[in-house]
């Protein structure tokens, strides 16, 4: 009776995650738009900084309540300080790329994370690599592959940076799963923002210029919109296993297609379709050989 009870705990809580990261998905579908939108008229560095900077505002509650607790708790400032810097430069490179790119490039790119946290888990988190789950890891990588089709066309910059930043989205997404287990969902996404924006501070200087009043309505936008959907995303992390989130993510490269078709007459070409089905497919191969793994009590995978 245990064992189902817990089965059945587990089964509510994935559920609960997975609608949480449904929602996350909206929210960071809005704030792609708003990016593609002030990118074209602002550096992506300044664009990433003032997101984070004018997150701070709404956190500011979290912020206070931090420095009034910083001596009664024990609080793992340097996982959050090594977050906060990978964070940083992930969000340079992906601010740079939604420049550059088409959205729905930007968004299939972007579904690398989770093979590179597959990697990251074996690596980092004790976790078994099968022989099942490196040929799924090693599909993904074609897929991106497919996208960029190195040697037959001339590989953007913004495709590059987008795929350098997968690897340190992904390390930024398992240090936040490790914080969730003693750390508060605001406490996380605060203080992240407290490290990306000081992180962000120097090469945004260098390429400063003052925003337009309209620019800075649409970066509160971004920042608010932003903020929720990291207080959501950690939410369904806290009642999730990232495993049983990677699926849902995936709709995401629906709605940024739709959006990049409507809003900004942009149409993906055929192999961008490939590779992102190729990319989508191998990581919810990942996800579900995981899932699998954790049901058989620690008996093994393949």
């Amino acid at each position: 009776m245990s064992r189902l009870s817990a089965i059945i705990a587990a089964s509510s809580g994935n559920a609960k995650g997975i609608a949480w990261m449904f929602l996350t998905g909206l929210l960071f579908v809005f704030v792609t738009g708003a990016v593609r939108h002030l990118g074209s008229s602002m550096h992506p560095v300044q664009l990433a900084f003032l997101r984070y900077a004018i997150a701070l505002i709404f956190l500011l509650p979290v912020i206070l309540r931090e420095i009034r607790n910083y001596r009664s708790r024990t609080r793992r400032y340097g996982l959050h300080a090594a977050r906060g810097l990978l964070h940083a430069i992930g969000v340079m490179l992906w601010f740079y790329a939604m420049a550059h790119i088409p959205v729905a490039e930007v968004t299939a790119l972007g579904f690398t994370a989770p093979i590179f946290a597959t990697i990251g888990a074996a690596l980092f988190l004790g976790e078994r690599l099968y022989m099942r789950r490196i040929g799924a890891v090693i599909f993904g990588f074609a897929g991106a592959m497919v996208i960029l089709r190195p040697g037959l066309q001339v590989i953007e910059l913004g495709a590059i940076a987008q795929l350098c930043a997968a690897p340190l989205f992904a390390a930024s997404l398992l240090i936040s799963k490790k914080l969730t287990e003693t750390e508060h969902n605001s406490t996380i996404v605060a203080v992240m923002g407290i490290f990306v924006t000081l992180a962000l501070l120097p090469p945004a200087l260098y390429f400063w210029r003052s925003p337009t009043i309209e620019e800075m309505i649409w970066l509160f936008a971004v920042a608010g919109l932003a903020t929720l959907g990291h207080l959501t995303m950690t939410q369904a992390f806290r009642c999730a296993e990232i495993t049983a989130l990677q699926p849902v993510s995936f709709l995401q490269l629906v709605w940024a297609t739709l959006l990049g078709f409507y809003v900004f007459g942009e149409e993906p070409d055929f192999w961008t379709w490939v590779g992102g089905g190729i990319i989508v497919t191998s990581a919810t191969y990942i996800a579900h050989r995981e899932a699998r793994a954790r049901s058989k009590d620690g008996r093994g995978g393949d």
